[in-house]
């Protein structure tokens, strides 16, 4: 198997600018795999995080990646949230590009969760509630971009 990431953690100083608190900070986990044959990473809460009734919230993973050349990461909902709670990631599939890592705000993975039921949920601190799969990715043989990301999280347009 071809190792071409490595997850990190963000600095405490970029963790309080975006989640608005050091809550969380010390217990964040880097995304794992389940099993040796998991394509899947997981990604945990590093807090509690509150879904109203027919609301979002946002987790702030506290968790950045970098990746080779050439890969792109895709974030889903882990299916037993899904199937059994209903909840979904807000964008339905999150794409996290190669030069996010080097973003103003560190590469700051953040997921936004939808509750679409009818009764408030709390995932608990340590919950795996999303996985992100690791995915090469080509371009157009006229391909000619050369702009470099500056901004954070949809920055590009």
């Amino acid at each position: 198997m071809e190792r071409i990431a490595q997850f990190e953690k963000i600095s405490l100083s970029r963790y309080i600018a975006d989640a608005g608190t050091a809550e969380g900070y010390g217990d964040i986990r880097l995304p794992l795999r389940a099993t040796a044959h998991s394509a899947g990473y997981d990604f945990f809460a590093p807090c509690d995080v509150f879904l109203p009734a027919g609301g979002s919230a946002v987790v702030k993973t506290g968790v950045r990646v970098r990746m080779d050349e050439g890969w792109v990461l895709m974030l889903y909902p882990r299916s037993g949230l899904g199937f059994k709670l209903g909840l979904r990631l807000a964008n339905t599939v999150g794409v996290i590009d190669g030069d996010y890592y080097f973003a103003d705000n560190e590469g700051h993975i953040m997921i936004k969760l939808v509750n679409p039921g009818e009764r408030s949920l709390t995932l608990e601190a340590g919950t795996a509630f999303a996985q992100g799969v690791f995915v090469p990715y080509g371009i157009t043989v006229d391909d000619s971009q050369t702009e470099k990301r500056h901004g954070g999280f949809g920055s590009t347009g």
